[in-house]
């Protein structure tokens, strides 16, 4: 079921993805060679715990972290450890989820350990502008397909980038994962029609290489790319409104003009 939600709770879910944006730009200070994984794991569930907000992510189907941290070929879920440490010219995909007052949000970004390569900080560019090319389709009267088939076109036609099937956008609030599901690639014109009130998460996870991923049998939540190329991901938190898409994550409005 797919629930329509009022300017209340979307106003509730802007203030939840404050707070997610408040850790994630205070990751940029944070994120530098030599520090842990753990330590990024530390600021984000302090940062959040804080705000007066509780990290969603722990005790979900058994996940004991407020952070996932995935590192290079890693693609989501990774777990924050206390002996990895970020070298120079790494690249770290940070996610977690927020419940203020029982309104959640959910936004993952990707960041460069000090100097990176100028074909990862492509990777990225390509990533972040594919996030919004989705969200710029996420409009009253449009359909679930024509985001996902706007960020295939970018990733995988014009940049030749592997765009990840297995792990997708999805609805959120009243839980952290409703209906409808909501994936980075698609046909344009299909799927289920979008309507004002509509919660979603877009999330295009992309490789350097080939889309495939596999999950690891270790720990059972750590996903890396298949060919072991790396891997960037970029998530927001949108409400489908009469006046177009809101962003309820966003770290700086003047930002995201710059790519809507």
């Amino acid at each position: 079921m797919i629930t329509l939600k009022s300017e209340r709770e979307i106003e509730g879910m802007r203030e939840s993805g404050a707070i997610i944006a408040g850790m994630h730009k205070g990751l940029r200070d944070i994120i530098k060679p030599g520090i842990s994984t753990w330590d990024i794991e530390e600021f984000g569930r302090n940062y959040i715990e804080s705000h007066g907000a509780r990290a969603a992510q722990i005790g979900f189907e058994g996940f004991e972290y407020a952070t996932t941290v995935s590192v290079n070929n890693e693609v989501a879920h990774g777990f924050p450890r206390k002996a990895l440490f970020l070298k120079e010219g790494d690249l770290v995909k940070v996610d977690t989820v927020v419940d203020l007052d029982g309104y959640y949000s959910d936004s993952a970004w990707t960041y460069a350990v000090g100097e990176v390569s100028e074909e990862v900080r492509n990777l990225m560019e390509v990533t972040k502008r594919a996030l919004y090319l989705g969200i710029d389709q996420a409009v009253v009267g449009n359909r679930i397909g024509d985001i996902g088939a706007a960020i295939n076109a970018y990733v995988e036609d014009e940049h030749g980038y592997g765009n990840v099937r297995e792990y997708i956008g999805h609805g959120i609030q009243p839980t952290m994962h409703e209906e409808p599901a909501v994936p980075a690639y698609g046909v344009a014109g299909h799927g289920l029609r979008l309507k004002p009130g509509m919660t979603i998460t877009i999330e295009p996870m992309v490789n350097l290489g080939g889309w495939k991923v596999d999950t690891s049998e270790d720990d059972g939540w750590t996903v890396t790319t298949a060919d072991g190329s790396w891997s960037a991901q970029y998530e927001h938190t949108i409400a489908i409104t009469e006046d177009g898409p809101k962003i309820l994550t966003s770290q700086d409005p003047e930002e995201d003009a710059k790519y809507l």
